[in-house]
């Protein structure tokens, strides 16, 4: 059935019950995982008209510690359960861009997200990576609630 499963993480509480639910999946399957953080670029700053970067050094420092505080959970969760995982962190302004090309470099053939059950104003005005990764994927998607 399925041979590499893609999970996403974001750190939070909903990911973490994905991913827990993906590596028991692909233990049942005998299957392995691929895990995936993405995070954005460095952001610029304007006040009054000039535009001031980020620190690019500090940035980078943040993104990387918060990817791999994210992504070495994911990594324990799946030892823990004597799956495969293969880690992956990468940069792009837009995430669900990042997960379905992962997933296809990766030859994975589904793609388990959480949804954090945003509704109404709060899902229109923050968007759903979820969502969009449904909108544009032509591989399965299997979203955890």
């Amino acid at each position: 059935m399925y041979k590499n499963i893609l999970v996403t993480t974001d750190g939070s509480e909903f990911s973490e019950r994905a991913f827990g639910h993906a590596a028991d999946l692909a233990k049942l399957l005998g299957a392995r995982l691929t895990a995936v953080t993405v995070t954005p670029p460095i952001q610029f700053i304007a006040i009054e008209g000039v535009v001031y970067p980020e620190d690019p050094e500090k940035h980078k420092e943040m993104t990387e510690a918060q990817a791999k505080a994210a992504l070495d959970v994911v990594a324990k969760a799946a030892q823990a359960r004597g799956v495969a995982c293969e880690l992956v962190q990468l940069e792009n302004p837009q995430p669900y861009e990042g997960i379905i090309a992962t997933a296809k470099d990766k030859g994975c053939d589904l793609i388990v997200m959480a949804s954090h059950g945003r509704r109404g104003i709060s899902a229109f005005l923050l968007g759903s990576e979820t969502q969009k990764v449904l909108t544009h994927s032509t591989i399965p998607v299997l979203v955890y609630r």
